[in-house]
């Protein structure tokens, strides 16, 4: 008894130095939630019921190997992707790659800044300008505490937020459970037609965002520092533990937002923008539902925008090692949100626009991620293994493809 005992405390404190090692791939999670995602999942369900669950399951265990890779880059070699890169890349390939880059984070944060600019509207009937500017705002407040008080400050605040995000889509799932049977049918990997495809390509294409890629190596090297070898394996672990806890929760908010839809708008008119899905929610479940799902959007769009920019500006401290005021970044990214909004762009169609820019930003993230943690020079006894690398592979080459396939279906109609 008293062996046990003794034990107990000792188990408690190696519980909680484990805990406290989880959290950035929390951050990186919400790229997974943001407003591009609800309005590509709540169109699935809607349009086609429980026919693409296999593609949100997919998505995810995509998600976890990338973030896993590009987090393992971070730890082992002390430096984000952006400034692994930076030391292999000349002068002027290195300025058009961080162009690239940058035009991926502007295109990030104007789906994510509209998605604010949505929600609020839709809580409290603000013009969607007025929005932007307001989510714009609220994102400078959140960057500003990771700028002055640190990084787990920041964390925190950011998995709080992917805590609200997660109650808003999933309670109504307890309001109106989806079908098991159809839950299971949805399993089995099929298309419908070529408007199942289209959107398939959407939610696994978009799956993996450019700047999440960047950021989570560049968040456990700002967590860890540079850590020796023999130390490696332990945060490994526990790396695993966080990308694999961050990827079921951000994966169960997807999965939820199609069984909602699926379970209730499915033959519904006026579901396919996130307004219309909103207000078929209210009729369908009730107002208070309703409010939860607004609630996450308006969550989801003030986290998403604020990692956006912490993104953006890691990526170019990385390649170009130039680092602007946060408050500057942030009121820069800003702007082509602001014009969108004030032209009165169509804000349905203004995320579909900015997920097909993302699209072209895959490729320059993905394939240097895989090629880098397979280089044994760089990673040591820590490098990929062959089946990994194998599987990383296949893993890019399937949403490179599909990106191609959504850009051209995109253009084509």
């Amino acid at each position: 008894m008293a062996v046990a005992e003794a034990t107990r405390p000792r188990r408690l404190d190696r519980l909680r130095a484990g805990s406290g090692l989880l959290g950035p791939a929390f951050v990186a999670a919400i790229a997974y939630v943001d407003p591009g995602n609800v309005a590509a999942n709540v169109s699935a369900g809607a349009e086609y019921g429980y026919l693409l669950v296999w593609v949100i399951v997919a998505a995810n265990l995509m998600a976890v190997l990338v973030q896993y890779l590009s987090a393992k880059l971070g730890l082992v070699t002390g430096q984000s992707l952006p400034e692994a890169l930076r030391e292999r890349l000349p002068g002027p390939a290195r300025l058009a790659y961080w162009a690239q880059a940058e035009v991926v984070a502007v295109a990030t944060d104007l789906a994510e800044v509209v998605g604010g600019a949505i929600a609020l509207n839709l809580l409290f009937g603000l013009p969607l300008l007025a929005g932007g500017l307001i989510t714009g705002l609220v994102s400078l407040v959140l960057l500003l505490v990771q700028d002055r008080r640190g990084q787990r400050p920041f964390e925190r605040m950011v998995t709080g937020l992917l805590a609200v995000i997660a109650v808003g889509f999933l309670a109504s799932l307890f309001v109106s459970p989806p079908s098991a049977g159809g839950i299971v049918h949805g399993l089995v990997p099929r298309f419908a037609d070529s408007g199942s495809i289209l959107i398939a390509a959407a939610m696994l294409g978009a799956t993996v965002m450019p700047h999440a890629v960047y950021l989570h190596s560049g968040l456990v090297r700002d967590r860890h520092g540079v850590v020796p070898p023999e130390g490696q394996r332990r945060l490994l672990r526990a790396t695993r533990y966080d990308v694999g806890f961050a990827m079921l929760l951000a994966g169960a908010v997807n999965l939820g937002m199609l069984l909602v839809a699926a379970a209730n708008l499915q033959g519904r008119e006026g579901v396919d923008t996130i307004a219309g899905a909103h207000s078929a929610v209210s009729s369908a479940l009730g107002p208070g539902v309703a409010l939860l799902f607004a609630i996450g959007l308006l969550a989801s769009g003030l986290a998403s925008t604020s990692v956006g920019a912490y993104a953006g500006s890691m990526i170019m401290e990385g390649l170009l090692r130039k680092r602007i005021p946060i408050v500057l970044r942030r009121l820069v990214t800003l702007i082509p949100a602001v014009v969108v909004l004030a032209l009165g762009a169509d804000p349905s169609m203004a995320l579909v626009v900015s997920q097909v820019v993302l699209s072209f930003g895959i490729p320059f993230a993905l394939v240097p991620l895989i090629r880098l943690t397979a280089d044994r020079a760089l990673m040591g006894e820590q490098v990929n293994r062959r089946l990994t690398t194998v599987v990383a592979g296949a893993v890019a080459a399937v949403i490179i493809l599909l990106n191609v396939v959504l850009i051209w279906l995109t253009f084509t109609g």
